[in-house]
């Protein structure tokens, strides 16, 4: 059974730590091809953020985003494929923050090709949020199951009565 455990975390997080070396390869000086797809919808988030808000965001390097990207990818990948619960956080955070605007679905018409494809990346990412959420129940589940039952009194057996 922990075989089959390990297996499990080493595919799932096969897919964060794959994308992860493979941004890091393509980071070059101008943050690779991963900048130049993050960067309009970066502009479009803070806008609609700052017009929401209604103060001036700072200007955020988009090279510093995507070097975040792939620190919490993939540290958190390897993290999660030892059993650490703080690796599925750091993938948990990621998939919060970095799908909303990555896989901006909502800036296009339920007509437009995009809508479509963006919205299933979307889900994808979602289905994964879920995962995570199980693993992180499911770890926390087990910590306290076992602490409560080391911490049992054992009980002493009433004297019997003549």
């Amino acid at each position: 059974m922990g075989f089959f455990s390990f297996l499990g975390r080493v595919l799932f997080a096969s897919l964060f730590i794959l994308s992860a070396w493979q941004m890091f390869n393509d980071f070059g000086a101008d943050g690779g091809p991963a900048a130049k797809e993050l960067a309009p919808k970066l502009d479009l988030t803070k806008a609609h953020l700052s017009s929401r808000l209604g103060v001036s965001l700072p200007h955020i390097e988009v090279k510093q985003v995507v070097s975040a990207i792939v620190a919490l990818k993939g540290l958190g990948g390897l993290l999660f494929v030892v059993g650490n619960i703080f690796g599925a956080y750091l993938l948990a955070f990621y998939l919060v923050i970095v799908s909303p605007i990555l896989y901006d679905f909502y800036n296009y018409g339920p007509k437009d090709r995009q809508f479509s494809l963006l919205l299933t990346e979307f889900l994808q990412s979602v289905a994964l949020l879920g995962a995570l959420l199980f693993f992180i129940g499911m770890k926390n589940s087990r910590t306290t199951t076992s602490s409560k039952s080391s911490n049992l009194k054992k009980r002493t057996p009433k004297p019997k009565a003549a």
